[in-house]
This record gives C-alpha cells, structure tokens and sequence, in this order.
C-alpha cells in the first residue's frame, strides 16, 4: 500500500513556496557574510543557519521531496541579486522590511518557534542595519537635503520665472544661477553646522587626562559618584558603578594593568561625518539636484514644453530620493516617495501660481 503524502495538494504548494523563499534568504545572508568580517561575518552565518533549520521543517514536511519547488518570490530573488552585487546597507535595511513580513505566526504547520526566529531575525538585521545608518548618517543626510533642496528650490524658481513669460534664456541662466547660489550656501553651511555640531560634542567629552586622579581618591568618600550622577546616572547606580571602578584601579595597581576611564557615554563620531565631507556632499548633490529643473532649457526646450518637462523629470527625482530613504530608514518607500513627490510640486505650485500673477499684472 502506498503511503499517503503529508497534508493537501495546497499545503504541499504552500510549504514549497516556503522552502524555496528560506533557502533564498539563507543565501542572502551568506552573500552578505562573504562580504563582512568579524562579529558581523559570524552573526550573518547564524542568521543563515537559522534560516537552514526552517528549510529542514518544510522539507520533512514534504518528505524530503523538494521536486517541484517553486523559484523564491521575487522579493526575496532581489535581495539576492543585490547582495551577491553590492552587500550594502539597502539589503540590510531591505532584509529588516522582509523578515516583519513573516507570514508564520498565523500559518499552522509553521512551530512557534519558527515564529519567533523570525521576529528575532527581523531584529538582529536592524542591529546590523544600524550599524550602516550610523556611519552612512552624516554624509548620507547631507546627500538626500542637499539633493531634495536643489531639486524643489530650483524648480520653484524655475517655474516662478517661467511663467511670467520671459525669454527661455533668462530662466535658463536664473536656473544656473540659483543652482549655483544654493550650492554654495549648501555647502557652508552643512561644513559650519557639523563642524560646530563635533566641537560640542568634543567639549563634553570626559577629559582622558582625569583618570590620573583616581589612584588617590578616597574610597569612602568616592568623588567619582558624582561624575557619573552628572553624566545621567541615578545616586545608587553611580556610587556602585564609582565602586567598581576606584576596585578595579587599585586591583591594575597591583598588576600593571590599564585601568577603566571616566567615560560612560559615547558619542559616535561616524555618525556625524566630518564637515568637509558633509560640505562635499551637499554641494555636489545639489547640484545635481539643482541641475534637473534646468534641463529641458539647456535642450533649448521653451515655454509650456519647457515646464512640464522640468516638472515631469523633478517629479521622477523626487520619488527616487523618498524611496531611498524610505529604504534605509526600513519604512516604505512607496509611502516617503509619495510624500516626497507631494511637498516638493506644491511648493513649485505655489511660485508657479505667483509667476503667473506676476506675469499678468507685468502685462
């Protein structure tokens, strides 16, 4: 008598679809394994072992019989091409998006277990994503507003001039020149903000010179308290903490070892970039942002021809920088396109409306 296969023809489809999408995001993480080292090589490999035991449970649920498996969806193939191509934090921050999309804590033959790996999986990828944000954060932020401003400021302005009906070459050279204007601008102030931004930081900085006091401070009155109470703990935690430390410098006394410093807050300077580098960025994406309106007049494009096209090309911009950052916040980026899309036309709508006013009246 031949033995019956587990489950009905749809859960059979159902758990194929499964095993083909675990065993491509398994891949995932060892394209993007291959690419790192260290602690982070090591949790990526975990993270595909995990998604390995997943792949077993639906095979035994198929009877080792992976015949007919179906080719990942096309989600999960993406983030394969990508991390086989460039490993970076969108994959991160892609891979974040799809394990919170697990469909296993409402599917039956999927273990509790399963379940919660997934959660946990969804978390470990935003550590890991962070970690990419933090060092992409100060320049990245000077990239997305220097481009996003050029992109919505020279449109406006564009646009504004436009419809009063001057000639094509007086918009083109306005355009030329408030991309240049707002560049520069841009430019300086992004460096004077980060730069004054790392001053105040290194100001609040313990000063590392400090720990030379603590041989010789009285354990019973523990002055160091007080340097921790001041940098945000509670009384209790910072006279226990002060305790621990004053123990361990009079323990490297005794063997030559370093002993702790007075820091317990630190400021991640990667993510914060230095001001040339911001500076660098905004100017050049702003540019580039700036440039976008001008175009069609550089083509020698003129009037209504001339407008929407600019405004047609901005628009595609703008949903492209909404749906990066959208990606590398982890939010979706059809959501922040939009948003994107919507802020930056109407604030060329309205300069329009007032080129148009101005326009008719000059006439």
């Amino acid at each position: 008598m031949t033995e019956q296969p587990n489950g009905s023809a749809g859960d059979r489809a159902r758990w194929r679809r499964y095993l083909a999408d675990e065993r491509a995001e398994a891949a995932v993480y060892r394209e993007l394994a291959a690419r790192r080292d260290g602690e982070e090589r090591e949790i990526l490999l975990a993270l595909a072992a995990a998604e390995g035991r997943h792949e077993a449970h639906w095979l035994a649920l198929l009877d080792g019989d992976d015949a007919g498996t179906p080719r990942a969806d096309m989600r999960t193939r993406m983030l394969t091409a990508l991390a086989r191509r460039f490993g970076s934090i969108f994959v991160l921050a892609l891979a974040q998006r799809a394990e919170a999309r697990s469909p296993y804590a409402t599917d039956p033959d999927a273990t509790a277990a399963m379940a919660a790996d997934e959660r946990i999986h969804g978390e470990v990828v935003r550590g890991l994503a962070s970690r990419g944000r933090r060092r992409l954060a100060g320049s990245f932020r000077a990239a997305v507003f220097g481009a996003n401003d050029g992109l919505v400021s020279n449109l406006a302005l564009v646009l504004g001039i436009g419809a009063t009906g001057v000639p094509a070459a007086v918009v083109l050279f306005t355009g030329i020149a408030g991309l240049l204007a707002g560049a520069l601008s841009m430019g300086a102030g992004e460096y004077v903000s980060v730069r004054s931004q790392r001053e105040l930081l290194e100001a609040s900085a313990p000063d590392p010179t400090a720990r030379e006091a603590l041989p010789d401070l009285d354990i019973d009155a523990n002055e160091l308290a007080l340097v921790y109470r001041a940098r945000g703990m509670q009384e209790q935690e910072a006279i226990e903490h002060a305790a621990l430390v004053v123990a361990r410098v009079h323990a490297a006394e005794q063997s030559a070892a370093p002993t702790d410093s007075l820091t317990v807050v630190h400021h991640d300077d990667e993510a914060i970039g230095t001001g040339l580098s911001a500076a660098v960025s905004s100017f050049l994406f702003f540019a580039s942002g700036a440039l976008i309106p001008v175009l069609p007049y550089l083509f020698s494009l003129t009037g209504t021809v001339a407008i929407v096209t600019a405004t047609v090309l901005v628009g595609i911009a703008l949903l492209a920088t909404g749906a990066t950052v959208g990606l590398l916040s982890g939010a979706s980026p059809l959501k922040r396109a939009l948003r994107q899309l919507a802020i930056g036309l109407g604030a060329a709508a309205v300069t329009y409306l007032l080129g148009l006013a101005f326009g008719t009246t000059i006439a």
